[in-house]
């Protein structure tokens, strides 16, 4: 593990997410990066595309209904 250096500013908003999204900092600090870099590696999928497929490669049961349920 290693230690990331970041601005104020950015370590409060981080602090203000993390409140929102019931995480710790460290959390929802590595979330933010870790779909800034899938954001990068596929360009042209969305957020919520982005979610989903995360969601798809946990075997996410709710995921599975949501799509029985749409068809």
């Amino acid at each position: 593990m290693g230690i990331v250096k970041i601005s104020e500013d950015l370590h409060e908003e981080i602090r203000k997410a993390s409140n929102v999204m019931s995480r710790s900092i460290n959390s929802q600090a590595e979330f933010w990066m870790k779909m800034g870099m899938l954001a990068e590696l596929n360009p042209n999928m969305t957020f919520n595309q982005l979610i989903r497929q995360q969601l798809a490669q946990e075997n996410f049961t709710a995921l599975e209904q949501e799509e029985r349920d749409a068809s």
